[in-house]
């Protein structure tokens, strides 16, 4: 059992609203396609961020931070058109998949999602455990979702399979993006910046002020944010594996699905 998750930047460039990257996805579409028929018993659970989709829009009228006083009809429309826009980007991935041979179902998870204070609490996971026993590919995205307390926010693909993980078990997560791995500075930003094959969970604090923001627009807290709540996965299922590594080397994912061994880029340990 794998979740992998396809990140906002490599399947969108982030820097410009609403601009998927077509043969990117639909690469990646083939390699899933290319592993399943190698291994016809991976159990896989495909997410993937909203890049430049949720994204602009999340920050053009902070649903993430939910709806304030005053600003109720504006929140609102926000909240739809933040999750209007991630829709959009899910409909390109499935048929990419569904046209790559996949039996790719979508699930979104503000249909069901129920947050308190930006902290997910509830999702209907009963639906996805039944398209895997079928054999389906089923596919999360980051979405909008109803708050208790805030009215609305969004909840990333990394807070979705933290949810999941107790309830589907995954032996390993993938989490496919535009760098190689979690680096000491942004390495889009610094030459010098050095990749970290391991990162320990003791480690976190440290590690906290030089992992710093991602590269172009994210309303869901960036690298750093990623690699905590992974992290704290780990913490919690012994044994559970993570990587962190670049989908953009043709192949790296197909590679990364069928071993651990082929899987370049950071490995989050215990």
């Amino acid at each position: 059992m794998i979740f992998l998750k396809l990140g906002g930047s490599l399947i969108t460039d982030k820097r410009r609203r609403e601009t998927p990257r077509m043969d990117v996805i639909r690469r990646l579409a083939q390699e899933i396609a290319a592993a399943r028929q190698t291994r016809p018993d991976l159990r896989l659970l495909v997410g993937h961020g909203s890049g430049s989709f949720g994204h602009f829009a999340g920050r053009e009228y902070g649903t993430r931070r939910g709806i304030r006083p005053g600003e109720e009809a504006r929140g609102w429309y926000g909240f739809a058109a933040t999750g209007a826009a991630a829709a959009r980007l899910n409909r390109l991935v499935t048929d990419a998949l569904v046209e790559a041979g996949l039996p790719a179902v979508s699930f979104p998870p503000s249909a069901t999602a129920r947050c308190r204070a930006g902290q997910l609490q509830e999702l209907a996971w009963e639906p996805l455990a039944r398209a895997l026993d079928a054999g389906l590919l089923p596919v999360i995205h980051g979405d909008v979702a109803f708050d208790d307390q805030w009215g609305c926010t969004i909840v990333s693909t990394e807070e979705l399979f933290a949810y999941l993980t107790p309830l589907l078990r995954p032996t390993r997560i993938l989490l496919a993006g535009t760098v190689d791995g979690v680096f000491t500075a942004d390495p889009l930003v610094h030459q010098g910046a050095a990749l970290l094959a391991e990162i320990h969970a003791s480690q976190l604090d440290a590690l906290e002020a030089e992992l710093g923001s991602s590269h172009g627009v994210d309303v869901t807290g960036g690298m750093w944010s990623k690699v905590r709540i992974m992290a704290e996965l780990v913490r919690r299922h012994p044994g559970l594996e993570v990587h962190i590594f670049s989908g953009e080397r043709p192949g790296a994912l197909q590679a990364c699905l069928l071993s651990p061994a082929e899987c370049a880029g950071t490995r989050l340990l215990l």
